[in-house]
């Protein structure tokens, strides 16, 4: 068994679990092993860092956003079939029209929402026997400039959005590039540098990306006078509990730490 190192944050933890406590008002959770870290938050290749997001703003900006055409329907599910890949492709550039792409933001600040899911819509209620009834998917996103989720609905046999809604104060659970980015920030936070000095305790090598971990997060909400008042937003922001492990390693322990997305600021929870 691997030794518990004791130091910075607390302890590089060994094994392939721990019970972890996730809002102020907290409910258990167990990590899962490697597989689970990977599936569900993992690396993130295609998150940039804090520092490559400032060098690209002091280079001129966020670019202009770009509607791309939707592909052609490719190959289409039946009845309650799961949706295809060319389904979720399609669906997915039919969401997001121009007025979305351009005044909302994704998680690295850039032009457009953050994807959140694609998932198969439940049928209307008058069309739970129809084996012929259509097939329509529930797309959301999160549009970091808000704080906003939108869900919209789609008829996937002719490419209409049927419904659009937006909610304030609701946080799905995190995705992967969201994972990745709340790691950025905080290798790049003064409060990041426990997370790094065990890194390199347990692997000898300098943690500069969050490429270099496993990951998953849990959304944390606030509950009054449960931690420092910067972080009395989250829950109307979008704020993150990162459980990041050493990969072929150790889980390291960061549970004091909250990333907060909207803001793109760390702070360190006033009791665990």
């Amino acid at each position: 068994m691997r030794k518990i190192v004791h130091r910075h944050l607390g302890k590089v933890v060994a094994g392939a679990a721990i019970a972890v406590a996730g809002t102020a008002v907290m409910v258990g959770i167990t990590l899962p092993g490697t597989a689970g870290a990977d599936d569900s938050g993992g690396s993130g290749q295609n998150a940039r860092s804090a520092q490559q997001a400032g060098q690209e703003q002091g280079q001129g900006g966020v670019r202009p956003g770009v509607v791309e055409q939707a592909p052609a329907a490719g190959k289409t599910g039946k009845g309650r079939d799961p949706l295809t890949d060319d389904e979720i492709s399609r669906v997915e550039k039919i969401a997001v029209n121009r007025q979305l792409l351009n005044s909302s933001e994704n998680v690295d600040g850039d032009h457009g929402p953050q994807r959140l899911s694609v998932d198969l819509a439940d049928p209307d209620a008058d069309e739970v026997d129809d084996p012929n009834a259509p097939r329509r998917a529930d797309v959301t996103f999160y549009d970091y400039k808000t704080d906003t989720l939108v869900t919209k609905i789609v008829d996937l046999a002719t490419g209409k959005v049927e419904q659009t809604s937006t909610q304030h104060g609701v946080q799905p659970p995190l995705t992967r590039a969201e994972n990745a980015e709340a790691a950025n920030i905080l290798i790049a936070d003064p409060l990041g540098a426990g997370l790094k000095a065990d890194y390199k305790d347990a692997t000898g090598q300098e943690l500069t990306s969050a490429d270099q971990l496993l990951l998953n997060g849990a959304v944390y909400r606030a509950t009054a006078g449960a931690q420092p008042a910067a972080l009395d937003k989250c829950g109307e922001h979008r704020c993150v509990r990162l459980f990041p492990k050493v990969k072929n390693g150790a889980w390291i322990d960061a549970r004091s730490l909250i990333i907060d997305l909207s803001a793109r600021k760390v702070a360190k929870l006033d009791r665990d």
